[in-house]
């Protein structure tokens, strides 16, 4: 496995230079577009790892699969559907108009930055700092790392300049989705997305939904088994933004991406995939990530479909 991994990050560099770092958000525009890394976590607990694995970057999008689950355990399904759609979109992920146009002022899925805005507002909590900090040990406890950081200086690069993910949310503010205080609601998920992490650590969280909520290696549950199913269902058909049906005939696996350059992945009953290349396809996804992942799952037949 260790081989196969080196020989499909070696045969995939060239596309790191096809793409662009993400350079909305000045923090993530410091990032080396040339870095590419992948880990396997399996359901047993055993880990595989090749080219820039422990290179950190920061988790932006990624973290929706954490506040999504989180709000599943917290909020029942009907009340949180009544909210949210789970319904794959067409538009760009930070898109106004699916939410003005496309569905009665609803976001569309959890997936896109309406979604998860509107998805920590049913996070359990009595203030925005206490749904932060349920979501990060969450997210602690699903990486195995309790010194998970927060990268300030990409979290001051989000809350400087992400003004339209305050107009998505003071827009679903306006047509009553959400009811409590848009910056602070706002600023909690900013600090969400900029959580630091590697290639492990989202591999971990991959290996977690793998094995249907239990964590690697072990009989500990931390995720109930229906709510995995649903979030890998909401993954494999919303994760990767208005790229989801192409990435499902070519990769075949529920996964999720973020401006940051990762992606994390899921084969079923098998392991949890964590690849970040910074340099970005014109959707947002990692454009050598995606080709990594395209290339293990025909040489491993990890399709689902």
């Amino acid at each position: 496995m260790q081989s196969l991994l080196y020989s499909i990050i070696e045969a995939n560099r060239s596309w790191t230079r096809q793409g662009k770092v993400a350079n909305y958000i000045p923090g993530l525009a410091k990032a080396n577009p040339e870095a590419l890394g992948i880990v396997l976590i399996t359901t047993d607990n055993q880990s595989y790892a090749a080219g820039s694995h422990e290179t950190p970057f920061t988790i932006q999008s990624i973290s929706k699969i954490l506040t999504f689950t989180c709000a599943l355990m917290d909020t029942p399904f009907a009340e949180l559907s009544k909210i949210i759609s789970l319904e794959p979109t067409s538009d760009e992920f930070n898109s106004i108009s699916s939410l003005e146009i496309k569905n009665t002022h609803k976001p569309l899925n959890p997936m896109i930055n309406s979604g998860a805005i509107a998805t920590l507002s049913l996070v359990k909590g009595d203030s925005y700092a206490e749904r932060f900090q349920r979501v990060f040990s969450f997210a602690k406890l699903l990486t195995g790392n309790e010194a998970l950081p927060l990268n300030q200086d990409v979290y001051a690069s989000e809350s400087r300049t992400g003004h339209r993910n305050r107009a998505l949310a003071y827009y679903m503010k306006s047509t009553d989705i959400i009811h409590d205080d848009v910056e602070e609601l706002v600023d909690a998920y900013f600090r969400l997305c900029s959580l630091q992490v590697t290639c492990h650590d989202i591999a971990r969280i991959g290996a977690v939904l793998a094995g249907n909520g239990l964590l690697p290696g072990s009989e500990t549950r931390v995720i109930p088994k229906d709510i995995c199913r649903i979030v890998k269902a909401v993954m494999a058909t919303c994760g990767m933004y208005n790229g989801s049906g192409l990435f499902a005939t070519s990769v075949g696996l529920p996964a999720k991406s973020g401006v940051g350059g990762g992606i994390l992945a899921v084969s079923p009953n098998r392991m949890g995939i964590g690849v970040m290349g910074p340099a970005l396809d014109e959707k947002g996804n990692s454009l050598a990530g995606i080709k990594v992942l395209e290339d293990l799952s025909k040489r491993l037949d990890l399709s689902i479909y």
